[in-house]
């Protein structure tokens, strides 16, 4: 109470904002002992039908996870951008102590609800968090750590929250670090699937940026439009961190100096393989692409590819000369 009382404090902590947040914002007590409630079931059933695509996509990547940390003691849930868990991965043996904590299907772990904690912070400040044991508000939630990293939907609006939560007491800050990083991967994998299934008809380039911590892909139509950016794309290209894209030429993005050489990198590669892939046969290749004939010449003449053959890797002779390609 006294830092989360104190101005300076917050403006030096990310910890202690959160802290005077749940005091000022939210009016909440640190020693309330009241556990978590679920919402209603009506509510909780309407959520779920809500996030039914994004639970579908997310199931296997939970399973993954859980199987790295879970018999370290862990949990691993999944949040609606309210803060209400909608799936969850737990041991029969920790179950009981995770239920008895609130961390089960349906609790709401909103910071408004429980003030500072893994899943609550995570959405406010829509970053990745660890609350490590008594840096969580209330005192009753003291004997556990959240590792927590966002999940954004494919219109850069906040969509989810991914949380590993350990009961171990012997649970260390340098495990914790070990466990971030795998749920941070995690959280870009269901980002990325859940990016790459609403544009299932579109051409997905990665951009290679060199930093940001989601994945930066775009959704590129058949008339080569882009039409769909993940939040990291969007960063990169400023286009705008959330709400609808109004379609606009690649080529006016793939162009920017800032981003040029990954674009292209991924660009031609893709192209290389596909004409690997068929021999040379450049209208096979834009078959393979989803690309008209003219398309892929048009883009090859870009990229300064003008010989579809020229391209592709050709064998040594034993003297060490580049053997000729055939025809």
């Amino acid at each position: 109470m006294e830092v989360a009382q104190c101005s300076t404090a917050a403006t030096r902590s990310r910890l202690a904002a959160s802290w005077r947040r749940s005091v000022e914002k939210h009016g909440l007590d640190p020693a309330e002992s009241r556990a978590p409630e679920p919402v209603e079931s009506a509510a909780l059933r309407e959520r779920l039908e809500q996030a039914e695509t994004l639970l579908d996509l997310a199931g296997p990547r939970l399973d993954s996870l859980f199987g790295l940390v879970g018999q370290s003691g862990c949990a691993v849930l999944l949040t609606d951008a309210a803060g209400v868990v909608l799936d969850q991965r737990v041991s029969d043996a920790d179950a009981a102590v995770f239920r008895s904590w609130g961390l089960a299907t349906g609790c709401d772990w909103s910071e408004a609800r429980e003030g500072t904690n893994g899943i609550g912070t995570c959405l406010a400040e829509q970053r990745r968090v660890t609350i490590h044991r008594d840096q969580h508000f209330y005192a009753r939630n003291t004997a556990m750590s959240c590792i927590d990293a966002p999940i954004f939907g494919v219109d850069g609006a906040l969509v989810a929250a991914l949380d590993v939560s350990s009961a171990r007491s012997d649970q260390t800050e340098a495990f914790n670090r070990l466990i971030a990083a795998q749920v941070a991967q995690t959280a870009r994998l269901i980002e990325e699937a859940n990016f790459r299934s609403a544009f299932a008809g579109a051409r997905i380039v990665v951009a290679d940026t060199g930093e940001g911590e989601g994945s930066a892909l775009l959704a590129i139509d058949g008339d080569d439009l882009v039409v769909g950016a993940t939040r990291e794309a969007r960063r990169a290209f400023s286009l705008g961190m959330t709400g609808a894209l109004a379609p606009r030429p690649a080529s006016d993005l793939l162009g920017r100096e800032d981003v040029l050489t990954g674009f292209e990198r991924a660009e031609r590669a893709a192209m290389v393989r596909a004409l690997a892939r068929s021999g040379g046969n450049a209208s096979e290749a834009a078959r393979q692409l989803g690309i008209g004939r003219a398309t892929l010449y048009r883009r090859m003449k870009r990229l300064g590819m003008d010989d579809s053959r020229s391209h592709l890797s050709r064998p040594r002779d034993t003297s060490g000369h580049r053997a000729s390609g055939a025809g």
